[in-house]
């Protein structure tokens, strides 16, 4: 149990995707500009990482090493697939896969998860597999939602599209920063995440 306990909250925490191991920035500036979308992504990315370790655990010993990446390349691409298949499937999610444009297929090459499959799907049985995937999915995922509130609240006034901002605070000269919007702003805020993440954790500090 304790084994399981470390496995799921050293991805969230000591060996956070972003945040530590500095994996899967790009789509933490594209994606972020909306809560439904950032939520959406994390959800995939959680969903793709944790069956597709399972999977590649499972099939392991019988994986040549010389086709090892294929393999894997085709497990993933699979996950992907079914996931942006299901999107597509209902109405509710359709329009937040067609804001997502072409990341949602892009996991396929997130370093996050190829990365978790080769350090350790591909060494451990297949629960514990199951478990690091979904925990380094929902590490990056919280990442993501933190950086798409601020981005969706100081930029647009809303949070999942309703408006918090009351419309006193515009009559009264207020005006949403259009700068969070932009890329630039989720670097700045993704590193005010980091610096914090690691002034907390004296672990984190280099010496």
């Amino acid at each position: 149990m304790g084994n399981f306990k470390e496995t799921f909250t050293t991805p969230l925490l000591k060996g956070n995707p972003i945040t530590v191991l500095v994996l899967g920035i790009c789509s933490s500036l594209a994606v972020t500009v909306e809560l439904k979308g950032a939520l959406v992504m994390a959800l995939s990315v959680t969903i793709v990482t944790g069956l597709s370790s399972l999977i590649c655990s499972i099939i392991r010993n019988t994986i040549p090493n010389r086709v090892r990446i294929i393999i894997q390349l085709v497990v993933v691409a699979l996950m992907v697939i079914l996931v942006d298949q299901f999107l597509k499937a209902f109405e509710s999610t359709y329009a937040i896969d067609k804001s997502l444009s072409v990341y949602i297929g892009l996991i396929i090459t997130n370093c996050i998860v190829m990365g978790r499959i080769e350090a350790f799907a591909l060494g451990n049985k297949p629960l514990p597999s199951f478990v690091d995937g979904l925990a380094s999915g929902l590490g990056y995922g919280a990442i993501l939602i933190i950086v798409a509130f601020f981005r969706e609240l100081l930029g647009s006034g809303t949070l999942f599209g309703i408006r918090i901002i009351p419309e006193a605070a515009y009559a009264a000269g207020y005006v949403n920063n259009g700068l969070v919007i932009l890329p630039p702003f989720a670097l700045i805020l993704l590193g005010c995440i980091i610096w914090i993440h690691r002034s907390i954790d004296k672990e984190l500090q280099e010496k």
